[in-house]
């Protein structure tokens, strides 16, 4: 008999490569998006899971409007806090494992280093916050969930999602042909979304529990970020470097927020691969998918 997943967020760019991942390892995936099961409704959340009753359930689904959540903080804490806890609930109900994906922005960014999971966490803002408040339901109401930190996620199911990724934003604005510019003094580490959901999967396959970062494995600014991707892509648009101070956003962000994957590491998961390479991957998908 196959073992069950359930995965939630399925629509967006992590969640098709996670359920690509788990049914190529011969799961019998079930994968739902926000059409399909409300995670804020606690009985939908509970009927869904309960009706299954699969082994694992994965929750890819998140409020990721940073700015905008500033301005409407309880629609963050809803998708990003009391959802996980609905989740949670349910796994302790069905006797599922529950494998839940928070961010770096649970960091200030005051440190030079990539983090750690042992690092202690202090949330900028309304997103951040209402991340670390899921991390913690999933822990305070289950004795064994896996919690996945990652840092900005990009794969080729941005390219059909409204609100894309880093790529394909660097990618129109070289189209319009105007001069861009992009943040040098803010550090994160990439991470490859088909890279993640195997890392993911073989932590699930090793019954890994606890707090695991899941970082692309490059501390970059995303200024250079932009260049590698401009490069790689073969153009020569007029990139700018700017700064926090010359580009305010209504959300504060860690100004350094890389992931260290030391412990990922030692638990024996193959390391992502190298940002460049993940871009190059990245785009040669794009390239065939947009031909099609």
């Amino acid at each position: 008999m196959k073992r069950k997943v359930a995965i939630f967020g399925a629509g967006g760019q992590l969640g098709v490569e996670l359920k690509r991942e788990f049914a190529e390892r011969g799961f019998q995936v079930t994968a739902w998006d926000r059409v399909n099961v409300d995670i804020t409704n606690a009985p939908a959340v509970e009927t869904a899971i309960g009706g299954l009753a699969p082994e694992l359930v994965v929750n890819a689904a998140a409020y990721n409007q940073v700015d905008v959540a500033e301005t409407e903080p309880t629609a963050a804490f809803a998708v990003n806090a009391l959802a996980v806890r609905n989740l949670a609930l349910a796994c302790r109900q069905a006797d599922a494992r529950l494998i839940h994906f928070s961010t770096d922005y649970v960091f200030d960014g005051r440190t030079t280093r990539p983090y750690v999971e042992t690092d202690p966490t202090h949330p900028l803002g309304a997103y951040a916050v209402s991340k670390l408040a899921g991390e913690l339901y999933a822990q305070a109401y289950l004795e064994n969930p896996l919690v996945i930190r990652t840092s900005g996620v990009f794969g080729p199911g941005g390219l059909q999602t409204a609100r894309g990724n880093f790529i394909e934003l660097m990618l129109r604005l070289a189209r319009e042909g105007k001069p861009i510019r992009v943040v040098e003094d803010h550090v994160a580490s990439p991470t490859y979304a088909p890279a993640l959901a195997k890392c993911t999967a073989d932590l699930a396959e090793n019954n890994a529990a606890g707090l695991y970062h899941a970082g692309g494995g490059t501390p970059i600014s995303w200024y250079d970020y932009a260049k590698i991707i401009f490069r790689t892509a073969g153009l020569m648009p007029e990139l700018r470097p700017t700064s926090e101070r010359e580009y305010r956003t209504a959300a504060r962000r860690p100004r350094y927020s890389a992931l260290s994957n030391a412990k990922m590491d030692a638990a024996g998961i193959k390391p992502m691969p190298a940002l460049d390479t993940a871009i190059r991957s990245y785009l040669g998908l794009r390239s065939r998918m947009v031909n099609l």
